[in-house]
């Protein structure tokens, strides 16, 4: 098993670290293809492909090394850097172009992505030499005959390679999707992409139009929700790990945190929907609220994949996640239709998200289990009964 898991953690390495070296060096070329549509959209589409691998390979790494009560906490750390990231963006991208043009956003924070790289392969670098180490000391232990046995020895990259191979070939597609959590999961996150993507995008020019806020003053209210789950993070993921220590079932501490995502967000939104003459600080703090609180997925959804499945995580994120992706684009654009068509910010920005809210805590609560599944055995049975 230690052995599995030394392989795995090598590959997914290198995806992890090609994923962001990918998206950071697309993300510098900008300035230079700026004036060439062709090359402006490739560099784009890099961009997603090198951010599309990067949250599958980090699940599975947390995964298969983090054990369950510190999971939600690992999570945390991973995926609550978006947030943080948003913010520290939001802070300084401003006083960076007005200083130094806006070609330097797009070259510091490529930049900065391949620094990252850099460090992250020198700390490969240096648990390797540890594992050399300790697998030379092994070899000194086992005597003159030089047999090792130990479970923790490496496999070649070649193997390694051609046992990944044949696991991407042998994955239970069909076994997914006959699982009711595996759905519950799908339906949970395209539910929470709704909301997120279509605050994400509209929210600036709600709180310009709607509230009367000057460009400036909504693009600083708009720091609000990432900081907010910063703060929000740091309670939940301790929260449900803590929980889980003491002995709750997993199932329903998973349950617990993603109601609070979808409730939260909902009720806030219902709020600042209706007309009850609320100054404009007010519906601020709530949406604020309500957003930052949706972070409690991080200890419910985001751990789903892995306590269903160590070995599948990554590919069951990749699912979900590609789902989740809809809403990005059809959800913002049916938003800004229905304001056009509407001018109804209550119809057009928040009916939908919180319809979507509502019904996704219902399937989650009626179809989500963090009960370990084993697909391999299943995808075996069907072939047995198929043969019969």
């Amino acid at each position: 098993m230690a052995g599995e898991i030394d392989w795995w953690k090598v590959c997914l390495g290198t995806v992890l670290k090609v994923g962001v070296l990918v998206w950071s060096l697309s993300t510098a070329v900008i300035p230079a293809v700026a004036g060439f549509m062709p090359g402006l959209v490739l560099s784009r589409i890099l961009v997603g492909i090198g951010e599309g691998v990067s949250p599958s390979a980090a699940t599975d790494l947390i995964a298969r090394t983090i054990p369950i009560q510190e999971r939600s906490r690992a999570v945390a750390v991973v995926f609550g850097g978006l947030s943080f990231g948003s913010v520290l963006g939001y802070l300084f991208a401003p006083p960076i172009i007005q200083n130094l043009g806006w070609e330097s956003v797009f070259y510091i924070f490529g930049l900065l992505g391949v620094i990252w790289c850099i460090g992250f392969e020198s700390i490969k670098e240096l648990q390797s030499s540890d594992n050399e180490d300790t697998l030379n000391l092994e070899q000194t232990s086992t005597g003159s005959n030089g047999i090792i046995s130990s479970p923790g020895s490496l496999k070649s990259s070649d193997t390694s390679l051609e046992e990944m191979k044949d696991s991407i070939k042998d994955v239970p597609w069909r076994e997914f999707f006959k699982s009711k959590a595996v759905w519950a999961m799908i339906y949970a996150h395209f539910c929470g992409s709704w909301g997120h993507y279509t605050c994400l995008s509209w929210l600036p020019t709600f709180f310009s139009e709607e509230l009367d806020l000057n460009l400036t003053e909504a693009a600083w209210v708009s720091i609000l929700p990432p900081l907010g789950s910063m703060v929000i993070t740091s309670i939940a993921a301790p929260f449900a790990d803590n929980l889980i220590s003491t002995g709750v079932d997993t199932t329903k501490v998973r349950k617990i945190c993603q109601t609070i995502a979808f409730l939260s967000p909902a009720a806030f939104m219902m709020l600042s929907s209706v007309d009850l003459g609320l100054p404009p600080w007010v519906i601020v703090a709530f949406l604020t609220s309500g957003l930052a609180l949706s972070s409690f997925a991080l200890a419910g959804l985001y751990c789903t994949h892995q306590d269903i499945s160590r070995e599948y995580a990554s590919i069951l994120l990749g699912i979900t996640n590609t789902v989740g992706a809809v809403p990005g684009i059809v959800g913002v654009a049916l938003t800004g239709y229905l304001v056009d068509t509407t001018h109804s910010w209550s119809i057009s920005l928040f009916a939908p998200s919180i319809f979507f809210y509502l019904t996704g805590t219902v399937v989650w609560l009626t179809f989500a289990s963090s009960e370990p599944q084993d697909f391999n055995k299943s995808a075996s049975e069907s072939l047995t009964e198929s043969n019969q």
